[in-house]
């Protein structure tokens, strides 16, 4: 891509404005950064987005206020009954989406479900070796190796038309962290990896649906990027709550010691953002029986990432292990669907603050 183009598409990225929105089923933000449809670069115009969960579902919604010409698809009906009541356009497969789209989103459960949707019956890929979209975006959080598998095959296929630079299909891994409040605010942070020029292309759609947007390398890296952190915010939500629980029983209140890790070296965002300790913080999962927000399950699912990972390469991580191995055991005992943050109580046997 010439100089001239990415700084071209650069300067569309700054071209923001504030747009206010409410809907009746889905929870959006009431003020984010709107891009005029009319200044959206045309090959980047229409967007497929596949996985409406809770995440998917509210960066979809971001994408259409920001006035792309939105298709979405997800095996749950009634969330794609939300979306066509809306007048939103809804396929009934990945293919079906691919066949209307310039740029496909996916955000997915598993590496099983990601490779399921690009390489299984009906799936992006399964078109033979022509497909229409020039761009993949995966914000799934997958393996590294699973990511590169899937950017092989993407590259290995042929577009159906050129779309300006781009003679052959690319794909960028883009996972996110901030949760579902982020998502639903826009003001995600992602990871992504992938050809860099591609990224600097793409800023508009991640500006739609994100605050940060930080480039990690080639294929893989944004995918290493995410279980990395996941594995650092999982080690560090332990290592608090074990804290919190050894105060309580010292007869130290939790409160207390809050004011103590914020203003000295154990600061972190477990303690001064996202404090599991009930009573502590209002509006975080704690302070709702740990509803909402990350669920055990995903992160025993990212921390099995992490671990196998490290395994591959040959590295000791004896906390990723020991970390993996409770939240394990927090699925087993039933509290799967809870926020990671419920270790606390239900591993360790905290206290709430009264």
């Amino acid at each position: 891509m010439s100089i001239y183009r990415a700084r071209s598409l650069i300067r569309l990225a700054k071209s923001k404005s504030n747009f206010n929105f409410t809907s009746p089923h889905l929870p959006v933000p009431c003020s984010i950064r709107r891009i005029s449809s009319s200044i959206i670069p045309s090959h980047l115009e229409r967007v497929g987005f596949i996985g409406l969960g809770n995440m998917g579902s509210r960066m979809a919604s971001n994408l259409i206020k920001a006035g792309y010409n939105v298709a979405v698809h997800d095996i749950n009906l009634s969330v794609i009954k939300m979306f066509s009541d809306k007048g939103i356009s809804v396929k009934g497969s990945p293919r079906e989406v691919a066949e209307m789209s310039d740029v496909v989103i996916t955000m997915l459960p598993s590496p099983s479900h990601v490779l399921d949707v690009y390489t299984g019956p009906n799936g992006l890929l399964n078109g033979g070796n022509l497909v229409r979209p020039w761009l993949f975006i995966d914000s799934s959080t997958v393996d590294p190796q699973t990511t590169r598998k899937l950017s092989s095959a993407v590259s290995n296929c042929a577009l159906i038309e050129k779309k300006d630079s781009w003679e052959t299909p690319v794909m960028l891994d883009a996972p996110v962290s901030g949760g579902i409040l982020a998502a639903e605010t826009g003001t995600l942070t992602f990871m992504v990896g992938g050809p860099e020029e591609v990224y600097k292309a793409t800023e508009p759609i991640f500006s739609s649906m994100g605050k940060n947007t930080i480039y990690c390398g080639n294929a893989g890296t944004g995918s290493a990027a995410k279980i990395c952190n996941n594995l650092s915010m999982a080690v560090s939500m332990l290592g608090v709550s074990e804290a919190f629980v050894l105060g309580q029983s010292l007869g130290i209140t939790a409160s207390t010691l809050t004011k103590i890790f914020n203003s000295s070296t154990a600061r972190c965002w477990s303690s001064d953002t996202y404090n599991p300790v009930p009573g502590v913080i209002d509006g975080v999962p704690s302070s709702r029986n740990y509803d909402g927000g990350f669920a055990s399950t995903l992160m025993a699912k990212d921390l099995n990432l992490a671990s196998s990972s490290a395994k591959e390469l040959g590295l000791k991580c004896p906390l990723a292990s020991e970390a993996k191995d409770i939240y394990a055991k927090l699925c087993e005992d039933g509290h799967g669907t809870k926020d990671f943050s419920c270790a606390f109580r239900h591993f360790y046997s905290g206290k709430d603050e009264l």
